[in-house]
């Protein structure tokens, strides 16, 4: 079966979720499901206030959860990113790695298939009080995907330049140096970016050792 039950504990909150694995999607544990959507009558979901306050405590706890996914995606046999969906409730909704490799994808870094993911599952209104949670900072196509899914806020663990610093010219990841806050800034919507973290880039980084050829 293509995705994965996950039941955890974190930082004292009982989550469950799915996990995409392969080409099909399956169910979410917690969350309002999409109920289709009417966008011309109202205001834009994205001019409502985030109502969920994250301690810098809860921050670190989810992006370690991230880091946890990360090394799982490169023992599946894909590069070593992975992100997580957290709703204004504090539980993990959604989980993701990525999938680039294993599914011939060119598109399927962690962020944007969470992001194709939750859009499927969940309506705009809840995704612009959700926090994606991932290891490296997202770029640009992530951004894209992130935006276009009306994610609120975005948390990252280390930045692009670490990543790149990192991965040098891989064929396999040429990495670029674009900060998110860059992208969105040119956007319509205040979504709110967190990051770095610099008690969590060498945590977030010990999964990348050995893997570039470094």
């Amino acid at each position: 079966m293509p995705s994965e039950s996950v039941a955890s504990e974190l930082h004292g909150m009982r989550y469950e979720a799915s996990r995409y694995r392969g080409d099909k999607i399956y169910g979410i544990g917690f969350g309002r499901p999409f109920e289709g959507e009417t966008c011309m009558d109202k205001e834009p979901s994205w001019e409502t206030p985030r109502r969920a306050h994250f301690t810098h405590e809860e921050d670190v706890a989810f992006l370690r959860r991230t880091i946890k996914v990360s090394r799982d995606s490169r023992s599946h046999g894909n590069t070593l990113f992975g992100d997580i969906l957290v709703d204004e409730h504090k539980n993990i909704v959604l989980e993701q790695e990525n999938v680039k490799i294993t599914e011939h994808r060119c598109i399927a870094h962690a962020e944007t298939m969470l992001a194709d993911w939750a859009s499927h599952e969940f309506d705009r209104d809840y995704l612009w009080q959700c926090m994606l949670y991932t290891t490296a900072e997202p770029c640009a196509m992530c951004v894209g995907a992130i935006y276009w899914a009306n994610i609120g806020r975005v948390v990252f663990a280390m930045t692009e330049r670490d990543l790149l610093a990192m991965t040098g010219s891989s064929e396999q990841n040429p990495t670029m140096d674009m900060p998110a806050r860059s992208i969105f800034a040119s956007s319509q919507k205040n979504i709110e970016v967190i990051g770095p973290f610099p008690e969590l880039i060498e945590e977030a980084a010990a999964a990348h050792v050995g893997y570039w050829g470094e």
